[in-house]
């Protein structure tokens, strides 16, 4: 009873990954121990599998979960074995750099995310300090749980960061979960109207999932002129925030064409390690704020809390798949497909 299942990056390279049996973690002072109730699929752990993205191996992958406590160490007295929980992936981060201490700990150059800097969540186990955890809604489901975090992404970097408004018309670049939940905040924030942009391999899944939202216009780039559909929609005016959430090099060197002058383009979308070419100088002239992003806020998990306490939004919708973790390969074949919405690995 002592060994576990878990999904492990075994060493720097690509593909090496492997479902082993390893030890079950044992909490410390501070730390509680966590039944993985549901993780979600994220792109960075499809980077992680083409060594596209920094990670200390051996490590366990994952990093979006839910789960419930089973155990907890020495002093820790404000959860009890049965909470059920999510949790910030902001370990390790120093609490006494410039950064920590100006509410920027997602960005704290010592901080070691669970699935990449330290042990994840694609195992029935994890361990992880309580200065991190927030406790699940009555409301809300296990596996709406798991996409919490990437909830909190975009309401950091869109809302927090980016500034969406009452009144503005906004273009997301890409279908999947982040620029779903993007549509849907996008519209809690007062947008007036939100296009969403996708290909043909989006048609079975996410334009279904964005006509439930729903969004106003679905744009398939794979039989449709973007810049020509945005001028009929907006009588030539475009756009005033584009939320770029494909992480293609593609998408991102169109971004300057479908905002107004003085418009705004929020990035949450990474591109891996491809080469980007970006229009410099057409941003220039039109005057763009540009806004970089990276993971989320602990204000931004308050936030998405409090959302879900307010049914204002259930997560969960963007759930298209549930797999064993048995079965992860196939799991991380039908994300990197781009067939689904968010797939979730279930211990």
């Amino acid at each position: 009873m002592n060994k576990m299942k878990a999904v492990v990056k075994t060493e720097k390279g690509i593909g090496l990954i492997k479902l082993r049996e390893v030890p079950i973690p044992e909490p410390r002072e501070g730390e509680v121990l966590i039944k993985v109730k549901a993780g979600g699929i994220c792109g960075t752990d499809i980077y992680i599998r083409h060594d596209a993205f920094p990670y200390y191996p051996p490590v366990i992958l994952g990093h979006e979960f839910s789960g419930e406590i089973v155990e907890i160490g020495k002093n820790v007295k404000e959860w009890k074995v049965g909470d059920r929980v999510v949790v910030e992936p902001h370990s390790k981060a120093c609490g006494v750099c410039d950064l920590c201490k100006a509410g920027y700990s997602q960005i704290c150059s010592n901080k070691r995310s669970p699935g990449w800097g330290i042990d994840g969540a694609f195992a029935e186990y994890i361990k992880m300090p309580t200065h991190l955890l927030h406790e699940i809604p009555d409301c809300i489901s296990f596996k709406s749980a798991a996409v919490i975090e990437p909830l909190t992404i975009i309401l950091h970097e869109v809302v927090e960061r980016g500034n969406i408004e009452a009144g503005d018309k906004v273009v997301i670049f890409g279908a999947g979960p982040i620029g779903l939940l993007a549509a849907k905040i996008s519209y809690l924030s007062g947008a007036s109207y939100v296009i969403l942009v996708g290909t043909d391999q989006d048609k079975e899944y996410r334009f279904e999932l964005a006509k439930k939202i729903p969004v106003d216009t679905i744009v398939n780039v794979s039989h449709e002129n973007l810049i020509e559909k945005l001028e009929e929609l907006t009588n030539k005016k475009l756009v005033d925030v584009v939320i770029e959430a494909s992480g293609s090099p593609k998408a991102i060197s169109q971004l300057p064409d479908v905002v107004r002058k003085r418009g705004r383009i929020i990035a949450v979308g990474l591109p891996g390690k491809e080469p980007v070419s970006f229009p410099w100088e057409k941003a220039m002239f039109k005057v763009l704020d540009l806004y970089f992003n990276l993971s989320s806020s602990h204000s931004a998990w308050v936030k998405a809390i409090a959302l879900l306490e307010n049914k204002k939004i259930d997560p969960g919708f963007v759930v298209t798949h549930k797999f064993p973790l048995e079965v992860w390969e196939k799991a991380f074949d039908l994300v990197e497909l781009g067939r689904c919405g968010k797939v979730l690995l279930i211990p």
